[in-house]
């Protein structure tokens, strides 16, 4: 985990109340990272296993995602993970280990480094983030894990909402971080910087950006 943490517990912090978006204008890292960290360079670990960070789509850990009748509970009904594998730093869950739990499993078998193209998941990712909201008539529920819930699974429902959603990177990211503490990698960071160029030059992003609802 690249990011530097702060000693204590910071205060959540709120995102700007407008993020201001110039079409097809470039997205830095250090833009994105600005967002994420506290102002004096310092990036907060989540303090709980899972937020809502946007309806109905849940960024969390594996202690949640290894807890099916908690998942159930909450009324989850698919299951994003961005860290499929049997390695510690990864979630080994699969479409068996939700077996009669009415759960949809999807997976993923994504590094948390700056060298990984998680960018080759994204619309496979949005895809699924997409059935889940859709179903039971658009009452579907999804929790989108990795490790920690800290730099894989947020960087794909940043991209969700970049993708289908037309937020540009920032408000993304903004978006996200206001519900929950995040600290994507610079190599996803990077990625997502991508991603919101080419949607830029397609046209496929909202040209101004209003103010950023809270709940």
């Amino acid at each position: 985990m690249k990011k530097h943490l702060s000693p204590t517990k910071q205060q959540q912090q709120q995102p700007p109340a407008d993020v201001p978006v110039a079409p097809g204008g470039e997205v830095t890292v250090q833009q994105l990272n600005e967002l994420l960290s506290n102002g004096s360079g310092f990036y907060s670990l989540p303090t709980q296993h899972f937020n809502e960070v946007f309806p109905r789509i849940y960024i969390g850990n594996a202690f949640v995602a290894q807890n099916a009748m908690r998942l159930q509970k909450l009324g989850v009904t698919h299951v994003l993970n961005v860290a499929e594998g049997t390695s510690f730093m990864h979630v080994n869950t699969s479409a068996d280990f939700y077996a009669g739990t009415g759960i949809t499993y999807h997976g993923i078998q994504a590094n948390d480094t700056e060298q990984f193209n998680l960018s080759a998941f994204f619309e496979e990712g949005a895809d699924f983030i997409d059935r889940a909201l859709a179903h039971n008539n658009g009452k579907g529920k999804v929790y989108v894990h990795c490790r920690e819930g800290y730099s894989r699974s947020p960087t794909m429902v940043v991209a969700y909402l970049m993708l289908r959603h037309k937020m540009d990177a920032r408000l993304a990211v903004a978006t996200v971080r206001h519900k929950r503490e995040i600290g994507p990698n610079d190599g996803f960071l990077r990625q997502l910087c991508q991603l919101n160029e080419k949607l830029a030059k397609e046209g496929k992003l909202n040209g101004e950006v209003g103010k950023l609802k809270t709940k």
